[in-house]
């Protein structure tokens, strides 16, 4: 887990945030896939927290981003002078700290496979993500289908379909909402843009976490965001 003590020169940044209490720093929500995750888990899980977003692609990103981390990345979770910069790390801590909600599934063999599902989210499906990047207001139907994207697309299915045939076909991967479905999130975003095919048990996946109140509080912010970037917005033909 990426945690560290902050150096001098950030302590003194992030003294009030140790006295407001947890505090997030995300970036724009209608691009920003890996701040979605953590997001959306606190908000599902009734975490309370001071959120700090800090626009994307702008002359002073870097400069705003460094006053909380010296990793120079969105997200981060600052818990008074520990600061966490990882959207996996940041969950497993959150873990560590709120033991009593069920963030990971309570069996042993199932949470060994939520984990390693965030672990292959968070590590791999790098066709999907760079052909079908997330952009939460815009409309791609069809646009993509590079045959890595196409390859990721199968795989995640795979998983889903595994997850969905255990748990029941009106629930979440493992049941009740858990830092999983959190974590593939954003690859739901990336379905609807692109207007993928599913099969009707995934769709009707897909269409339950549009519907989760932390997912759906996360899409109205993003529909409601000023700022749009042409390199985003615009699919190259």
């Amino acid at each position: 887990m990426q945690t560290t003590e902050l150096d001098p020169t950030l302590s003194q940044t992030l003294d009030a945030a140790g006295k407001a209490g947890l505090k997030l720093v995300i970036g724009n929500k209608n691009y920003s896939s890996w701040s979605m995750r953590p997001w959306v888990a606190m908000k599902a899980f009734g975490i309370p927290f001071e959120e700090v977003r800090i626009g994307l692609d702008r002359p002073d990103t870097g400069s705003r981003i460094a006053q909380y981390s010296l990793a120079g990345r969105v997200p981060v979770l600052i818990d008074g002078e520990t600061s966490v910069w990882d959207s996996l790390a940041i969950c497993e801590y959150l873990a560590e700290q709120f033991p009593d909600k069920a963030w990971w599934p309570r069996d042993v063999a199932s949470r060994a496979m939520a984990r390693s599902m965030c672990a292959e989210m968070h590590s791999g499906f790098t066709g999907l993500r760079s052909a079908m990047w997330m952009n939460i207001r815009a409309n791609f139907p069809g646009k993509g289908r590079t045959t890595e994207a196409q390859a990721d697309i199968g795989r995640i299915s795979e998983i889903w379909e595994t997850c969905l045939t255990r748990s029941g076909p009106h629930r979440f991967l493992f049941g009740d909402f858990s830092i999983v479905d959190a974590y593939f999130a954003p690859v739901v975003m990336r379905f609807r843009t692109y207007g993928v095919a599913l099969a009707p048990a995934l769709q009707a996946y897909v269409n339950r976490v549009i519907a989760h109140p932390a997912v759906a509080q996360w899409m109205r912010e993003a529909e409601a965001e000023g700022e749009r970037f042409e390199k985003y917005d615009v699919y190259p033909d």
